[in-house]
């Protein structure tokens, strides 16, 4: 097959997220330069307020990345050394390493095929039967994987039976909801990545994590600059994890586009499942009652290498979310306690998963040249 005469069109592009504001982000990015105050001033509370209120919790708090809101929240719960955190290894390792962050022992379990997130009926067993040798399970982090909540309810009936929290892990479903509301806000607490690629991204490095327990976000706050409460004494041990100035300022720009760009993803989602309708592969398969925001559009092909060279020969981007498990990773490969059902289905998923470009930048243009690639396999 010839080469493609036209541009390849990335999997994913977010200096185009950037272009699409760019008066906006230059100005808040002078705003927050001409302040003189870098780190931990206005534009940082002001996100962290307009945060709280767009997801609809009372406390939100900024920190470096999403894998420290994940493992903020974990220390601010008292989860550490002698305890086990239930999640997947069907995720970014972030997820994993924030557990291991705190020395706490993660436990890895299965997914549920049709929407790569956990298995909510190993995690209920699990709870009801923790496997031996196992320090006690004392929280759960389900990940709410590509835009997509994972099968919140019954494990909201299990950890409340079991008197455990659960910590969303949200760092690919800002603004998805589950039987109407957003996810974040049905747990104790949720973790943000701000990555620049994610639906809501800096341009650089940020996370944020939300709760509607105010002693809990005190906490946290306090933990995530040393333990300060009063500057330069640690009331508690913490440690240095903060969402600079410049960064809170852009992303209280990009917040106001971010359900505009939801709804956008949703509409260029929806082209890519009538052009699949007829072909050999299935579009991704919804979750009743959740509201998909499509942070990755994910085909899964019995062979892969043959659809990805297929549609790079058409000028198409793709990416693989992920192509090892965690469980089969180097730095966690045998020595990472997996759920009864030994993660089966993730270690299949991850040798099958494409992602295809998924952005509210791309041009209707671009979005019939990749609908066009998809009616061709």
């Amino acid at each position: 097959m010839n080469a493609p005469t036209h541009s390849m069109i990335p999997q994913a592009d977010p200096g185009a997220g950037y272009r699409a504001q760019k008066a906006e982000i230059d100005a808040a990015v002078a705003r927050a330069l001409d302040s003189g105050w870098y780190i931990l001033g206005k534009e940082g509370t002001a996100f962290e307020q307009e945060f709280a209120a767009w997801l609809g919790l009372s406390h939100a708090v900024g920190c470096a990345n999403g894998t420290d809101a994940l493992a903020l929240i974990l220390r601010g719960l008292g989860i550490g050394p002698g305890m086990t955190v239930a999640t997947v290894s069907h995720t970014a390792v972030a997820t994993v390493a924030a557990v291991e962050m705190v020395g706490a022992t993660p436990l890895l379990l299965d997914i549920d095929p049709d929407t790569y997130t956990m298995d909510a009926d190993e995690l209920v067993s699990v709870l009801d039967e923790p496997p031996p040798g196992l320090p006690p399970i004392k929280a759960v982090i389900p990940v709410h994987l590509y835009g997509q909540a994972c099968d919140l309810g019954p494990m909201l009936v299990a950890t409340q039976e079991a008197g455990i929290p659960v910590i969303e892990d949200c760092a690919q479903a800002h603004g998805a909801t589950l039987d109407g509301k957003r996810l974040g806000t049905l747990g104790t607490a949720a973790a943000f990545s701000l990555y620049p690629t994610k639906n809501l991204g800096a341009l650089g490095d940020g996370g944020v994590l939300a709760t509607n327990d105010a002693e809990l976000a005190e906490r946290i706050a306090a933990i995530r600059q040393y333990g300060w409460r009063d500057r330069y004494i640690s009331a508690m041990v913490g440690v240095n994890s903060r969402l600079d100035e410049v960064q809170a300022a852009i992303l209280r720009v990009k917040l106001t586009a971010l359900d505009a760009g939801n709804a956008k993803r949703q509409a260029i989602a929806a082209a890519y499942d009538a052009a699949l309708a007829g072909t050999s592969i299935e579009a991704p398969i919804r979750r009743a009652g959740a509201g998909h925001v499509f942070h990755q559009y994910v085909l899964r092909c019995d062979d892969r290498a043959a659809v990805q060279a297929h549609l790079k020969a058409q000028g198409i981007g793709t990416g693989i979310h992920y192509p090892v498990p965690v469980h089969l990773q180097g730095a966690y490969k045998d020595r990472t306690p997996l759920g009864p059902a030994g993660c089966a289905e993730t270690a299949k998923a991850a040798g099958e998963v494409l992602s295809v470009p998924m952005y509210p930048e791309l041009t209707d243009g671009q979005v019939e040249r990749i609908c066009e690639a998809l009616r061709g396999l």
